[in-house]
């Protein structure tokens, strides 16, 4: 664990892996004078509501970097329905060596579980999905890709919230909302939470 100030009311914490920050923002939460709690693939960002409240949070992290991963097993399951008509469908079996059915059957098989966020307000970096459906994002990325649409890039998938530019491998579309700003809390997905996909 390494622990960077990030201003007078916050500290980046830096960790090992997903799986830890998963675990650490989960008992972190359970603090006194916490305000908001960030994570990132390798980083929790971690933020208190009164500068003086921090002194007593940096004591305490060292301590908490052995919370179990089983802290967020619990959190809330989601099913989001997905066409599965995207225009790199067929790219994408070619690269693995899986026919169409086998991509889509894997996309919905595992259970894919939510990361961290980035990229645009909603965009969330599922991870844990089948291995076999790792793929390079697309040589040139598009100008705009359609707000919903459901993709592939590395070890992760997402699904885009709004219309933007991109270049993750597209295998489908979904109508799920992902962000609502007058919503609690705004992202549909949050960190921990385990998303199945279903064909719809």
């Amino acid at each position: 664990m390494r622990l960077l100030p990030s201003g007078e009311r916050a500290l980046l914490v830096e960790l090992s892996d997903l799986d830890e920050v998963l675990a650490l923002a989960e008992a972190v939460r359970g603090l006194a004078g916490i305000e908001d709690v960030v994570p990132g693939e390798r980083t929790l960002l971690v933020t208190v509501a009164v500068p003086g409240d921090l002194e007593p949070v940096r004591r305490a992290l060292p301590e908490m970097t052995g919370a179990s991963v089983s802290v967020v097993a619990g959190a809330r399951a989601l099913e989001i329905r997905v066409m599965y008509d995207g225009p790199d469908l067929a790219d994408v079996a070619a690269q693995t060596g899986l026919t169409v059915a086998d991509v889509i059957a894997a996309h919905q098989a595992t259970p894919w579980r939510v990361g961290f966020g980035g990229f645009a307000p909603g965009f969330a970096y599922l991870v844990d999905g089948d291995p076999r459906l790792e793929v390079p994002r697309r040589p040139e990325p598009r100008p705009s890709v359609p707000a919903g649409s459901v993709g592939l890039a590395g070890r992760y998938s997402g699904i885009y919230p709004r219309p933007s530019p991109g270049g993750w491998q597209l295998i489908g579309h979904t109508d799920a909302a992902l962000f609502d700003v007058d919503a609690t809390p705004p992202a549909l997905l949050q960190p921990g939470m385990t998303v199945r996909f279903v064909a719809g």
